[in-house]
């Protein structure tokens, strides 16, 4: 397999058959299907929600939550025509989920709220405070993973960055997505544990200069 350069990577935008296009609340109920069967297999997420029976279930309220009541109202969900993938991300200054939203995700972690509350609080002591943008989560479902669709997804977003001079800033919860994103310019600050749960890489892209033009 060859690897793209971060440029080659992000012109996948334009050269791609399934353009970016931004979701709606109409978008959701097939949306947090879609999330939930990409976090499937989380690692954090497995952690976080150990019982294989409800996972999925639970996954699907926790994307419910995340896409109607933090992103869809104070960010951006960048999905494809067929929904088969999501990258949300939020704007500078909108990372920091209202207290209602965090009442209403408490739910979907049962008994290992306490797990959650824990991992989510050092998530935000550690994340920078520079205006950024910032990516909570990007999945594509099984069936169209490894076609390239995440980083697509990703474009608008990082082009907006290097359109105002910002950062882009997210949490890596597995190695291989790590491996993506540093092809696509991040890079990893720090890693971060808590209370024996797998490593939350973070990683931040800084803005690529403006090409001049003639």
């Amino acid at each position: 397999m060859i690897e793209q350069s971060a440029d080659e990577a992000l012109s996948s935008l334009t050269s791609s058959g399934s353009q970016p296009r931004e979701a709606f609340t109409a978008d959701v109920s097939q949306l947090k299907v879609t999330l939930a069967e990409a976090f499937l297999d989380d690692p954090v997420f497995s952690w976080l929600m150990p019982d294989e029976g409800s996972r999925l279930a639970r996954l699907r309220r926790f994307f419910d939550v995340e896409l109607r009541h933090l992103v869809i109202p104070r960010g951006r969900a960048w999905t494809s025509p067929t929904l088969a993938g999501a990258a949300l991300s939020l704007p500078p200054g909108a990372w920091h989920a209202p207290p209602r939203v965090g009442v209403l995700q408490a739910g979907c972690f049962g008994t290992r709220l306490h797990r959650a509350a824990g991992i989510l609080a050092l998530m935000e002591m550690r994340h920078i405070r520079e205006p950024h943008y910032y990516f909570a989560y990007i999945g594509v479902a099984p069936e169209a993973q490894g076609q390239g669709l995440g980083t697509t997804l990703m474009g608008p977003t990082l082009e907006r960055c290097d359109r105002e001079g910002l950062p882009a800033y997210l949490e890596a919860s597995s190695e291989r997505n790590a491996a993506l994103y540093e092809r696509l310019g991040f890079k990893v600050t720090r890693e971060l544990r808590f209370a024996g749960s797998p490593p939350l890489r973070l990683m931040i892209r800084p803005p690529r200069p403006r090409q001049a033009t003639a």
